[in-house]
């Protein structure tokens, strides 16, 4: 699948999942503003068969290269991100939940998911866009939750994106992030304000904010359920001493954000 292809099919899967994507792409368009994105965040258990570098696989093909590590100790994740030359596609971030540290329970439920996938699904090269592959009931999803925010929106969704990023700094007319919330909370949006609508800094080379989760039906084994699905964040890149663009992720805004996007997940 090429590259372009696989990020579309993404998109195209996050946007449904996420109603006011398309709303807030259009205000921005009817505001003289184009939309590119910074990059999108992908997720994942710490299973060798669908870890980062299963996950990363096609966009590595594609030329993208490892270019950040990340270790989140309290929630007990590792993350890598990738770059490619070319500008004009987004920076990918894909985390896995490292399963050793969690209870009996929550590492014999993930196996219990995982069991239900076919061999030949873990080897596609799509993977990272394939959904939810296995079946799971809301109560299982809510058990998970209390070890894990993240281990319980990866049971309910599957492996899809997260979030998509839209490259604040890229702007034409709404540039400045403040202004850009602004912005869009006058239209009705509203935002993460969960440790300050905006995290980071200029000075960290990077800031970021978000909307709160679209809330969305999700079948599951014992009913459907209305749960909160993805978010849309912004970024807004600040160059470094250098002189050049910030192009990786800050740790503790990052950490945050699982946080503050997570505590969300089951109404």
């Amino acid at each position: 699948m090429a590259i372009h292809d696989l990020l579309v099919r993404l998109r195209r899967d996050y946007a449904a999942l996420n109603p006011q994507v398309e709303r807030i792409d259009a205000l921005l368009a009817e505001a003289g503003e184009h939309v590119v994105h910074d990059h999108i965040a992908l997720r994942t258990w710490g299973d060798p068969r669908c870890d980062i570098d299963v996950l990363a696989r096609p966009f590595v093909r594609a030329g993208y290269r490892a270019a950040g590590a990340y270790r989140f100790a309290e929630k007990r994740l590792v993350a890598r991100h990738f770059a490619h030359d070319d500008p004009d596609l987004p920076l990918v971030f894909v985390s896995e939940l490292v399963l050793d540290p969690f209870s009996p329970g929550l590492q014999d439920m993930v196996r219990s998911l995982l069991a239900q996938v076919p061999e030949a699904t873990f080897a596609a090269p799509d993977l990272c866009a394939r959904g939810r592959p296995w079946q799971v009931a809301h109560a299982d999803v809510e058990a998970l939750r209390r070890e894990s925010e993240y281990a319980a929106w990866l049971a309910a969704f599957g492996w899809r994106a997260n979030h998509f990023t839209v490259a604040v700094h890229a702007l034409a007319r709404l540039g400045d992030l403040a202004a850009l919330d602004e912005f869009l909370k006058a239209r009705g949006l509203r935002l993460n304000g969960a440790g300050g609508e905006i995290k980071g800094s200029p000075a960290q080379g990077l800031e970021q904010s978000s909307t709160v989760a679209d809330v969305v039906d999700v079948e599951f084994t014992d009913g459907t359920f209305a749960v909160p699905a993805c978010y849309y964040e912004f970024a807004r890149r600040w160059p470094g001493p250098d002189g050049r663009q910030f192009r990786g992720f800050i740790e503790g805004s990052a950490d945050k954000i699982f946080e503050s996007t997570d505590r969300r997940l089951v109404s």
